[in-house]
């Protein structure tokens, strides 16, 4: 009978522990709740655009605003894993990166790690970095699909640090810098470590 117990237990722990795992992996990758929550931002992004004063369209523009244009969701394009942290000290000339913007000046970031994904049967990586006075990671990217379907200067993502130092890239929720509307903004330039070499038909695209 003891061993019966035993036996028992164990299986319970083994079913208990497959679901604590699957939840966790649900909660950061589940498509549904995914496709939801980038809907949710496209619409205040938009409302955003139409109604903001630091939004970028010209006054006589947001009247005839319709609402900006996206790739529909694809599950294919959300990722889920590791950083692959930078830990370099702050006196290093390593932990910052200044990037170049449209302006021709600089911007300088924080320096946080490296997210490989694999995207199209291709293995692909993109650098990952931090504002100086936010948590956010800020990820500036280019791909082959940018000056035909989306702004030729590139596309932005932004994400959160989880627990373990994670992270969810989900393609679907980049979007074109403020530059792409209003040349009046400053807008950094993605790096060159950060040129794809495949296309990400999500996100945000060109109005025409």
């Amino acid at each position: 009978m003891k061993k019966h117990s035993i036996l028992l237990g164990l299986v319970l722990f083994v079913i208990w522990a497959g679901i604590s795992f699957s939840s966790e992996g649900t909660d950061e990758l589940s498509p549904p709740l995914e496709e939801k929550r980038v809907s949710d931002w496209r619409k205040e992004r938009d409302q955003f655009f139409r109604t903001h004063v630091r939004s970028p369209l010209l006054p006589k523009d947001k009247a005839s605003f319709k609402g900006l244009k996206y790739y529909p969701f694809d599950p294919k394009y959300l990722f889920s894993g590791h950083i692959e942290r930078y830990i370099v000290h702050i006196d290093n000339p390593k932990y910052y990166a200044t990037f170049l913007t449209n302006k021709g000046t600089n911007k300088r970031y924080i320096r946080y790690g490296r997210f490989h994904f694999e995207a199209d049967g291709k293995p692909s990586s993109v650098e990952v970095y931090k504002s100086i006075l936010s948590d956010k990671l800020f990820i500036p990217f280019k791909d082959k699909t940018n000056g035909k379907e989306t702004y030729e200067g590139g596309r932005y993502i932004d994400t959160e640090i989880l627990t373990g130092y994670r992270m969810v890239l989900d393609f679907n929720m980049a979007y074109h810098p403020n530059c792409a509307y209003n040349e009046k903004f400053t807008c950094a330039l993605p790096p060159k470590e950060n040129f794809l070499e495949i296309e990400i038909r999500a996100g945000e695209k060109n109005a025409r």
